[in-house]
């Protein structure tokens, strides 16, 4: 049941992507209406969940607040630096490194620094897992060979969009570990993180309100400083997204409970959680109609099969 429940993020971030297609609107437009419809989720997680269950001294902590705040900040970075680096590598390539960045970082430090990996099979299989997920990210992303460069992204920079992507999983990595890295170091109890019965589930809720203020702050400086379309910010567009941020959230919530799991982990929980690159890839051709040559299908399928078996070996880790 645990892994089931790590699995709902894949499907949700997954998803993503066709929602915004479906809402339209700009990238600024996109990233606001998603972290107003994380806004009314988070808020609606710690009146209607958080309080009544865990009550004041987990929805009004003061650390927890800065710890989700703090983390809220980090995705805004995380995800200003990924349109970046798809305004300048074109999605085709800076999707699949992104995702390959995040897979990568989050295993390793939940390895390394929160000690999740504890044997030499562990780290064997870990390490195997992950540069399979990684090769099949990018197997699903590979572009038509007869397409060139200047074709598929007329503003390519591979140097600058390198660079942006490194910042975006930067960014991703600590929105993902902070929480429990917050924990490892002692700012959070120990008491606080495992409530109740060693699950961490009051902990992980309680962060998502704070999160999200972080995120709509976040999401502000990016539309106004960065995409430079703050005239455009509150159109209709803006307000459908919002739809796409309920999705994602319904995931981010499920993520986090997952990787303060200790039966999953944050190594096996952010590594199931970017399995919706399978959604993603498949909802775009089936759903959106993105057309994709015979040869792209083959290495679509094999890179699906690839990131699947992948996520299996590190769910099961564990058990080594």
């Amino acid at each position: 049941m645990s892994i089931l429940i790590a699995l709902i993020p894949a499907l949700a971030w997954g998803s993503t992507g066709i929602v915004t297609s479906k809402m339209g609107g700009t990238a600024a437009q996109g990233t606001l209406g998603m972290t107003f419809g994380a806004l009314l989720f988070g808020l609606a997680t710690m009146f209607f969940y958080v309080l009544p269950t865990a009550g004041a001294d987990f929805a009004f902590n003061g650390r927890i607040w800065v710890v989700g705040f703090v983390s809220g900040l980090f995705w805004a970075v995380g995800t200003a630096g990924q349109f970046v680096g798809f305004k300048k590598l074109g999605v085709s390539v800076g999707n699949p490194l992104s995702t390959a960045g995040q897979i990568a970082t989050n295993a390793i430090m939940a390895a390394a620094v929160l000690g999740e990996w504890t044997t030499g099979r562990m780290w064997l299989f870990g390490s195997l897992a992950i540069v399979a997920v990684i090769v099949g990210a990018v197997f699903t992303a590979l572009p038509d060979s007869k397409s060139s460069v200047a074709e598929v992204n007329p503003a390519h920079d591979f140097r600058g969009g390198l660079i942006a992507v490194i910042i975006s999983t930067l960014g991703y990595m600590m929105y993902f570990v902070f929480p429990n890295l917050l924990a490892k170091v002692g700012y959070i109890s120990a008491a606080t993180k495992a409530a109740p019965h060693d699950t961490g589930l009051y902990y992980m809720t309680s962060i998502v309100g704070p999160q999200s203020i972080g995120q709509v702050l976040g999401a502000f400086i990016i539309v106004i400083f960065f995409m430079k379309e703050g005239k455009t910010m509150f159109q209709a567009a803006t307000w459908r997204n919002i739809v796409t941020g309920l999705v994602w959230a319904l995931g981010n919530v499920f993520m986090f409970i997952s990787a303060a799991n200790p039966n999953v982990g944050q190594a096996v929980a952010t590594t199931l959680s970017q399995m919706g690159i399978i959604v993603g890839t498949f909802g775009g051709i089936y759903i959106l109609g993105e057309k994709k040559t015979s040869r792209q299908m083959v290495f679509i399928v094999i890179g699906a099969i690839l990131v699947v078996i992948g996520g299996i070996m590190i769910s099961v880790l564990k058990s080594l």
